[in-house]
């Protein structure tokens, strides 16, 4: 029987994360880092199967990745190389856990150290409020896209997270949405009571309208009644943020950053903006008491700015 190709335990390993549940997106970054990992070993190496890796192959890697250039002829930036070796490390610890490697290679690909700088793509809430008044409410769509950008600036959801939303997750009357993230973890989020109120209007007065007889459980939905996709949620956020001379590209992560951002500088507590954020608890605060969705509530409502507009 011949030996499985590089390029076939990748697609075991994708195969694996699929089983458990991990996004899609973490998944297309798995296969875009090993097909360069798997490429450059066979340009470079002459490599194909798993077995004639080596610990030098491994380090001419990490060189090769410090001397890789963009499009625009610039240096690759650390997050960049980060990227590529959070997807190769797990790789080679597949191919050691299945006996074609005979000793662990992955701890010798070494993460870049980033700088820690804060956020540049995030909008003040000057600018934030300067793009909502962009949208005209006095259509069905208008009425729908203010819902959906109150709502991720609110509550700093993902755009996937956004369009996962149905009906059964939001409790209008309590001001809560249950939020299924990366890893299909569950959480739950306040919604303040700006975007609360789009909400309410879009779901019970223009929803109905939109879905022109369709059946569907999902929130936000086209104009044919069909679930909204992140590309269109995209789109209409770019042409929104045109000609307001913003100096960043507004995508709707922006909102989630900008979002993370104002409820630091009010002086939010960092576990629970974590929590709200859906990241992975701090270690050091793993014997504390967990955060309950009214702490969040009480926090969000102190420290986001929408929640002191009229």
């Amino acid at each position: 029987m011949p030996s499985l190709s590089l390029a076939d335990h990748a697609a075991g390993l994708c195969k694996r994360y699929e089983s458990w549940q991990s996004s899609p997106h973490t998944i297309i970054r798995l296969r875009r880092a090993l097909r360069l990992f798997i490429a450059y070993l066979d340009e470079h190496h002459n490599v194909s199967t798993a077995d004639a890796v080596t610990l030098e192959h491994v380090h001419a890697f990490q060189a090769h990745m410090s001397q890789r250039f963009t499009e625009k002829g610039l240096p690759w930036k650390p997050i960049s190389i980060n990227t590529v070796i959070k997807a190769v490390r797990p790789f080679l610890d597949y191919l050691h856990e299945l006996g074609y490697i005979t000793r662990d290679l992955s701890r010798h690909l070494q993460y870049i150290r980033e700088p820690h700088l804060l956020p540049h793509s995030v909008l003040t809430h000057a600018q934030v409020r300067q793009l909502i008044r962009k949208i005209d409410t006095g259509t069905p769509t208008g009425v729908m896209d203010r819902a959906a950008i109150e709502l991720l600036y609110s509550s700093g959801i993902r755009v996937g997270e956004l369009e996962g939303l149905a009906l059964t997750d939001v409790d209008l009357e309590q001001g809560v949405a249950r939020v299924i993230g990366k890893g299909k973890k569950e959480r739950f989020v306040p919604i303040g009571k700006t975007a609360l109120k789009w909400l309410t209007s879009y779901i019970r007065g223009v929803r109905p309208y939109m879905l022109r007889g369709a059946t569907t459980n999902a929130i936000f939905v086209n104009a044919d009644g069909k679930p909204l996709r992140q590309d269109r949620i995209r789109a209409r956020i770019h042409e929104y943020a045109a000609g307001l001379d913003l100096a960043i590209s507004v995508t709707p992560h922006t909102f989630r950053r900008s979002c993370t951002s104002e409820m630091i500088k009010g002086n939010a507590n960092l576990y629970h903006v974590k929590q709200l954020l859906g990241h992975k608890s701090f270690e050091t605060l793993n014997h504390y008491a967990k955060l309950d969705i009214t702490d969040l509530r009480k926090t969000h409502e102190r420290c986001h700015p929408r929640e002191k507009d009229d």
